[in-house]
């Protein structure tokens, strides 16, 4: 078994986000209302988002794909995953909120999601108990050519064995430790097929070598997680060896927006305490998400010498070669040109292999621009200890605190920097969410010690931008 966690995107958390941990609510997020054919998501557009997003073809997922070269996990895009998918159990928060899935699962645009067969095992159409079991079993069939969704928001999840079922998307809140896994371990029980081609009694084939829980509250299922772990080994005095226990036979995979990382024992406890862990952390500060290097941002730079004259005073840029921005895009405009004759038939033996090798030549060095913009922007999270004053945004600590300091630690001024922040060339809004996240990180890290560091605080700063911080309501009763 595998325990795969997403971030959702920021345009989704918003809409239901609350609780203590401020974390994504399931339960809010897929609210509903209605029977039947009328249920219907008090969120529809965003539960709609939702249903492109796990099939990787919503929009910021194919930017961040591009920008980093790789296509994250989503459960129903990635290749290694849909095989364990064919027949899954989506665990809902009521009845309403499965009615209202299947409903929106057939609708005329989900045409993708019309492949699968989508059985509601919830409410009192389904039966009571067991009862619930034999239309999935009939709509499974031999689990061979078929393909089925079960929605349940409790039915099914005790006591039942659907040997087909690989894997579960847990789409509801849960406080228990317990019952999160009790249902989990539906989707474990064995599916092999003995003697498949009839002449050998031995032989078995194995059909789920593997099955997954998929989760879309990151901070609430590894708390779960510890909490199931240390609850396994009471006796265990050190909390990251029970976890650590755990996770060897259940590892866990964390999707934080850009990158799918394996978390250890001690980050699964850093995330249930803080919402993230320290690998998390430096992984966001190594992201192509933080740089842009395509052709109009480049662009930019080409045309004012300013910006010009301070990208290649970033280490190593002038390893790159002469005129490494204007050779990318000259040849990226070439590619596209060839490309449309391409298609277009009209390519010739040596066009084709000028093709081909224009474009690795341009890829190539948009990446290297890309790992030098990088690895300079790994240098800006230490002006984050500069100061104690949470108030401050890092670009007051780098321009009013240790402007000098900032020169010779990144080999750039300050004005050169914001000339190509203004550019565009870094991501403030993803710079914003690395450092919000730094902060979250040790202050819980300090409060887990009984240290609280910034008592009263009421305004946090991130990268260039201050927000403010929730107060706990007084009782005045």
């Amino acid at each position: 078994m595998r325990l795969l966690t997403y971030q959702m995107p920021d345009e989704l958390l918003a809409i239901a986000s609350g609780g203590e941990f401020d974390e994504f609510d399931l339960n809010e997020f897929f609210r509903a209302n209605g029977n039947g054919v009328l249920a219907h998501f008090e969120h529809k557009d965003e539960v709609q988002k939702w249903l492109n997003i796990i099939r990787g073809s919503g929009p910021a997922q194919t930017i961040e794909s591009l920008k980093t070269g790789t296509r994250p996990p989503w459960p129903y895009s990635d290749v290694r995953l849909l095989p364990y998918l064919n027949h899954a159990f989506w665990f809902l928060p009521n009845v309403a909120a499965c009615e209202a899935m299947k409903n929106l699962l057939e609708e005329p645009q989900n045409t993708f999601w019309h492949e699968y067969g989508v059985i509601v095992a919830a409410g009192a159409g389904a039966g009571i108990g067991l009862d619930a079991l034999p239309p999935v079993r009939k709509a499974i069939g031999n689990g061979e050519d078929t393909k089925t969704i079960t929605l349940s928001c409790g039915k099914l999840t005790t006591g039942v064995t659907v040997k087909q079922w690989a894997s579960i998307l847990m789409l509801r809140n849960l406080k228990s430790p317990e019952t999160y896994f009790q249902a989990a371990f539906r989707v474990q029980s064995p599916w092999s097929i003995p003697n498949p081609e009839g002449d050998d009694p031995n032989a078995e084939l194995i059909k789920k070598p593997i099955c997954f829980i998929f989760d879309f509250a990151p901070t609430r299922a590894l708390r779960q997680l510890s909490e199931y772990g240390i609850g396994l080994s009471p006796s265990e005095p050190n909390p990251e060896k029970a976890v650590a226990d755990l996770v060897s036979f259940l590892p866990v995979l964390a999707y934080d927006g850009a990158n799918m990382t394996q978390i250890d024992a001690g980050g699964i406890l850093d995330i249930a305490m803080a919402g993230t862990s320290a690998t998390l952390l430096a992984r966001k500060w190594e992201s192509a998400m933080l740089v842009n290097v395509d052709n109009d941002t480049l662009r930019r730079v080409l045309d004012n010498p300013e910006a010009l004259a301070a990208v290649e005073r970033i280490e190593g840029w002038r390893a790159l070669g002469d005129n490494v921005i204007e050779t990318i895009i000259n040849k990226s405009e070439t590619v596209k040109d060839l490309k449309k004759k391409a298609k277009d038939g009209e390519l010739s033996k040596a066009e084709k292999k000028e093709l081909t090798e224009e474009e690795r030549e341009y890829k190539n060095k948009r990446k290297q621009i890309q790992e030098k913009l990088i690895k300079f922007a790994t240098r800006i999270p230490a002006f984050m200890y500069l100061t104690d004053f949470r108030e401050n945004t890092l670009v007051d600590v780098i321009t009013k605190i240790e402007p000098e300091l900032f020169l010779t630690v990144t080999g750039l001024t300050v004005e050169d920097f914001n000339l190509l922040v203004r550019l565009r060339v870094f991501n403030t809004e993803r710079m914003n969410e690395a450092v919000f996240a730094f902060r979250r990180y040790e202050d819980a890290s300090l409060r887990y010690t009984g240290i609280e560091s910034h008592e009263g605080l009421t305004h946090i700063g991130g990268y260039d931008t201050v927000v403010e911080i929730a107060q706990p309501q007084r009782d005045t009763s």
